[in-house]
């Protein structure tokens, strides 16, 4: 079969710290093996053609409905840490199948409006909400109604991308290093476009150790994961440029994430659906009937928190207005 000419390939040319495919530690619930792909090939197209997926294009990554064809959503954020999760586990021949299935699987959990979504779910829910862990709930329950029943490495590596968890695998702390970098710079890069910020105003010293474009700084930061990797046979960036890019970080939380224009429409946003998980909460019988079907197993609190941070930004807008705002009364 072919799937098993690709893990005997795997064998041949991945390095030894590589998470093999014919190794995989299994699925939730057992199934029958592809004749053609790998199971990480398998768990990245589950991945790829999953409704939850494809709404990551209309969701916040931080400007709340920009205007502009060019900021970034939810989905270009998960592209660009593919592609750079992709180039690291490829250059210290790790599983790049392994890599890439998690790095598109590892914020399907976010709710419409970024972070300031997150947060207000976290506030509001009893069960409180970490879009991390939500992330693993799609995955595992909610897609489909049954989950995509991936890999354990894959699981893994979208629950540990973020928080206190360290993934198991070097494919999935690639992943969670890789989404730093991306979202460090292409937030400098929309923030500069939205003139909250200037590049003149960034940290010299960072500046001087990582360069003075967006493409230049990837590359510095990616060439240094991969070098500093290869050394010490664990990932991470050399002190030089850890420091520089963790000073570029706290400019962003300073500048950008915590006080700027970006946050502008957060009030508004977290008064929506806040509104919005209330409501749900004294209708419940108002939701979708997959989702109703899920209350006597889960409970009321989490199914109506499921059913928020799956909607995209548009939805919950376009659901606020059909619940709370009058419309034209019409004479029939």
């Amino acid at each position: 079969m072919i799937r098993e000419e690709l893990e005997e390939l795997e064998k041949q040319i991945l390095s030894p710290l590589a998470a093999k495919s014919s190794e995989s530690k299994g699925r939730r619930y057992p199934c029958e093996r592809c004749a053609i792909r790998t199971e990480f090939q398998r768990d990245r197209d589950r991945i790829l053609h999953c409704k939850s997926f494809r709404r990551l294009k209309h969701k916040t990554q931080v400007f709340i409905s920009p205007e502009g064809d060019h900021y970034r959503t939810r989905l270009t954020h998960t592209l660009e840490v593919s592609q750079i999760a992709r180039t690291i586990a490829r250059s210290l021949r790790l599983n790049e199948d392994l890599t890439e299935a998690i790095s598109l699987g590892h914020d399907l959990g976010h709710t419409p409006f970024g972070h300031t979504g997150e947060r207000l779910l976290n506030s509001v829910s009893s069960n409180g909400f970490h879009h991390n862990i939500h992330s693993l709930r799609v995955v595992d329950i909610l897609e489909n109604g049954k989950g995509l029943n991936l890999t354990r490495e894959v699981r893994d590596g979208i629950v540990n991308h973020t928080g206190p968890g360290v993934p198991a695998t070097l494919e999935g702390q690639i992943v969670a290093l890789s989404d730093r970098i991306a979202y460090i710079n292409h937030d400098i890069d929309d923030a500069i476009r939205a003139k909250i910020i200037s590049g003149e105003e960034l940290p010299k010293d960072s500046i001087v150790v990582l360069g003075d474009s967006h493409s230049v700084r990837i590359d510095t930061m990616v060439k240094d994961v991969i070098y500093h990797s290869m050394e010490q046979k664990q990932i991470g960036m050399s002190e030089t440029v850890g420091q520089a890019t963790e000073a570029l970080r706290d400019f962003m939380f300073r500048r950008v994430y915590i006080t700027s224009d970006a946050r502008a429409e957060e009030k508004k946003a977290m008064y929506v659906l806040r509104e919005l998980f209330h409501y749900f909460m004294d209708h419940p019988c108002q939701m979708p009937g997959e989702v109703i079907r899920q209350i006597p197993v889960y409970g009321e609190d989490q199914a109506v928190c499921d059913y928020i941070a799956g909607m995209t930004d548009n939805y919950a807008i376009r659901t606020f207005r059909e619940l709370f705002v009058p419309s034209s009364w019409k004479q029939l």
